[in-house]
């Protein structure tokens, strides 16, 4: 059940960007399972989100391995660049800022994601010509 549960989840992120909360009540009717696990499954992974993200999500790995090959350096770059701090969006909605746990890519870091897209060996310098390419 957990696996069709994730797999539910998965799919209403990626329709609509975000779980709202009438998607898990209504998940939890649909599978005959109380709205709070659906939530807890829906919280536990961070490639979900219960909240509206913009349009591009920008995640950065902050994980020793990425902080200690330059990582702080990056983070700095990825906020100035986007002028926001962790867990924000945009005004005009086009980007959201998190901040993550591995990225799964530990011997190329720093590491950031935008949207599904992975980069690795990021630099300062690099991040601004991810985040200013057309999207």
């Amino acid at each position: 059940m957990n696996n069709d549960l994730v797999a539910q989840l998965r799919e209403i992120n990626q329709r609509l960007g975000y779980i709202p909360r009438a998607e898990i009540e209504k998940l939890a009717r649909e599978m005959r399972v109380p709205a709070a696990k659906v939530l807890g499954v829906a919280t536990f992974y961070s490639l979900f989100s219960v909240k509206p993200r913009g349009k591009h999500v920008v995640r950065f790995c902050e994980d020793a391995p990425c902080h200690v090959a330059g990582g702080q350096a990056v983070y700095d770059a990825i906020r100035t660049t986007l002028q926001l701090e962790p867990g924000q969006t945009s005004a005009d909605g086009k980007w959201t800022f998190e901040v993550t746990s591995c990225l799964g890519i530990c011997g190329v870091g720093p590491v950031m994601m935008v949207d599904d897209e992975v980069y690795g060996n990021v630099t300062p310098e690099r991040v601004v010509e991810i985040l200013t390419a057309d999207r």
